[in-house]
């Protein structure tokens, strides 16, 4: 039980009298904002008021009569209208730091009863390259299940790819007309990648050919329409804002669409395959039904074709450090699907409608189609497949879908399905994200307007990054790191920049994406916690003192400082942070906690000398909070899925 809960259960007690609900009042209980009111203020007193008619400094010292904490706290003070401000005592604190220090897990306990979990998350399409579009689900799902797997869950990581979509038609159609032989004998995941960016180009080409004129005319009418409208008429306001914002994406449209026929009737080559295959999307769509119907030819090919596809992508997740227990994709669940379409109509959940078989809800208007007019299966077909496989086989308790916000209508209707569908209980839950913007506010793109290869954006994270671990390396003093080192720190700075980027914003959040930010030394970064984890690391080894030994002994810890007791009493509360992460599966709460964790740590090593401590024993006390520290550091990143050197 993390501090804050355990003030939170001692109030309970001198509460429970006073209130039938207390719950609501215990979350009143938080830790100070400023030092010079506590550590912790409960601000309790004041809605009690409300409720009792008393005044909120009666009640607050009705409260603090009734509150046994004399062992863990200072004598509480009533301040202002009716705040209790609680000072921790520096005797607990210091018995706190001498039962957690040398645990890499800062004291936290595994939790009592385990839950089954299942998180999925990166799915990406298989036949497509990765993208920074990928990014967020990958490094957010990788965190969210270190950190259950650390709080003591059962943790199953599932990566739910797509592959057995449309973009296997595209590369079987590619294969066919378009294949170099000799590329793909020697790289086949370079040759099918192109083969798919070819097919899609030269089908996002024709589609742009033909809706080019209708945006246009759009474009037209919208500006007529603006145009009509007087600025000044603040009735008309609102309106016109509205018509600036359809013309402005409307422009964005045919922007886009110009670009892509550009790319396309300014190469030779292009122009010559699009003539040659000018319905090239629905002969790729219609590989696809091929496939999926047990056509043995494109059976073959994709059987063929998937190892070298799987393999593109487990070599990115490799470089990310990510692992997953599971793999599998939609193929998996497809002789699932006529059996889940079956029980849905057997349970009076799914009807016909206007030819395709829907599942309708009274909490959204639009219909969960399982099958088609053609009679295919859906991806909400395999999903509800998917729930029922990890409900039966994987005994999960609990689901999290780690995925963008932009599907919330989807898992919406999913969830309100599976929990019609009598199949048994599981708590599923959309961790949703937001987008990576450019510095011109729109979704990260490069700059002829393509998605940004996941695997390019780690080559020039790792390249940027080699040039600060170089340019670190000729500072005066700087530990001597061989070609090898380099190398080596420069993929756990560029790799960890990338991913602690992305964790440190609220996941809800969108975030531009930065390359200058994301790299420094300094400021709520990656680099910035690796770096001084490296640091204190570097102290141990100027004063000569092995960590372990020194956690080993019964050495107290001395507070004699302030900077010395604000640093002590956030380390013991490593807890409260992965309770935080858990709550609602927000990783950027770790990274304010580590972010405020070196704050303090800064402030404690300008305050106080460690090197030359005016004693033995204020230097081994000193030595076990930078220990504690650097603990701290390596497991709290860990857990975001970056890694940490010794020497930098």
């Amino acid at each position: 039980m993390s501090l804050l809960e355990t003030l939170r259960e001692r109030f309970r007690s001198a509460l429970t009298p006073l209130a039938a609900d207390v719950a609501p009042l215990l979350e009143m209980i938080r830790p100070s904002q400023d030092a010079k009111f506590g550590d912790f203020q409960a601000n309790c007193a004041m809605p009690l008021s409300k409720q009792l008619g008393k005044s909120p400094r009666d009640l607050a010292a009705e409260i603090v009569a009734r509150l046994d904490v004399s062992d863990l706290c200072e004598t509480p003070e009533i301040a202002g209208p009716g705040f209790i401000n609680l000072r921790i005592r520096d005797e607990w604190i210091c018995r706190r730091v001498a039962e957690i220090k040398g645990d890499d897990r800062l004291g936290v306990a595994p939790v009592a009863v385990p839950r089954n979990v299942v998180v999925d998350f990166s799915s990406p399409n298989v036949a497509k390259p990765m993208h920074v579009g990928h990014l967020r689900s990958s490094v957010i799902g990788d965190a969210i299940c270190r950190t259950l797997k650390f709080a003591g869950h059962h943790v199953t990581s599932d990566n739910h790819i797509g592959d057995w979509g449309t973009q296997f038609g595209m590369i079987i159609y590619g294969y066919r007309h378009f294949a170099d032989e000799a590329a793909y004998k020697d790289d086949s995941v370079s040759e099918l990648a192109r083969l798919y960016k070819l097919v899609n180009q030269l089908s996002d080409y024709q589609a742009a050919v033909t809706a080019l004129p209708g945006l246009q005319q759009q474009q037209a009418e919208l500006q007529q329409q603006e145009a009509a409208i007087d600025p000044q008429d603040k009735k008309a306001a609102k309106v016109l804002k509205s018509l600036r914002r359809n013309v402005e994406a409307t422009q964005d449209e045919i922007r886009s669409a110009e670009r892509k026929i550009a790319a396309v009737e300014t190469d030779d080559a292009l122009t010559t395959q699009s003539a040659a295959h000018p319905d090239i999307a629905r002969q790729a769509r219609l590989e696809t039904s091929r496939l999926h119907g047990g056509d043995a030819d494109n059976g073959r090919l994709w059987d063929q074709f998937l190892p070298a596809c799987l393999e593109a992508l487990n070599r990115i997740y490799r470089r990310l450090n990510i692992e997953f227990d599971l793999t599998l994709g939609e193929s998996y669940y497809n002789p699932m699907l006529a059996g889940v379409v079956t029980s849905l109509r057997d349970q009076d959940l799914a009807v016909d409608s206007n030819g395709a078989v829907c599942v309708f809800s009274e909490h959204n208007t639009a219909p969960f189609i399982v099958q088609k007019s053609d009679g295919a299966y859906t991806y909400a077909t395999t999903d509800l497949a998917t729930i029922q496989y990890r409900l039966t086989e994987l005994h999960a308790d609990e689901i999290l879908y780690v995925v963008d916000a932009r599907q919330s209508e989807h898992f919406q209707l999913l969830f309100d399905t599976c929990r019609r569908w009598n199949i048994g209980s599981v708590k599923c839950q959309h961790v949703s994200f937001g987008t990576v913007m450019g510095a011109d506010g729109k979704p990260f793109k490069t700059r002829s307007g393509e998605n940004v290869g996941l695997e390019d954006l780690i080559d020039e994270a790792v390249t940027r990054a080699r040039a600060i671990v170089e340019k670190n390396a000729e500072r005066p003093g700087a530990p001597k790191l061989s070609a090898e080192d380099m190398s080596r720190i420069a993929t756990i700075v560029g790799v960890g920049g990338i991913k602690y980027a992305d964790l440190h914003h609220n996941r809800d959040s969108d975030y531009v994406f930065d390359w200058d930010k994301m790299l420094a030394t300094t400021g709520d970064t990656a680099a910035y916690m690796q770096y001084a984890y490296a640091r204190i690391c570097g102290i141990f080894r100027e004063v000569g003192v092995d960590r372990q030994t020194l956690v080993s002994g019964d050495d107290p810890v001395q507070l004699s400082v302030p900077e010395e007791r604000a640093l002590a009493l956030h380390l013991i509360q490593f807890d409260l942070a992965i309770e935080s992460v858990l709550s609602d599966y927000r990783p950027n709460q770790l990274t304010s906690w580590l972010f405020d964790a070196a704050g303090k740590f800064s402030s404690f090593y300008a305050a106080c000398s460690v090197k030359s401590a005016e004693s033995a024993e204020l230097r081994r006390s000193r030595l076990i909070l930078c220990d504690l520290m650097a603990r701290a550091l390596s497991t709290g990143l860990s857990l975001l899925g970056i890694e940490t050197a010794e020497v930098m």
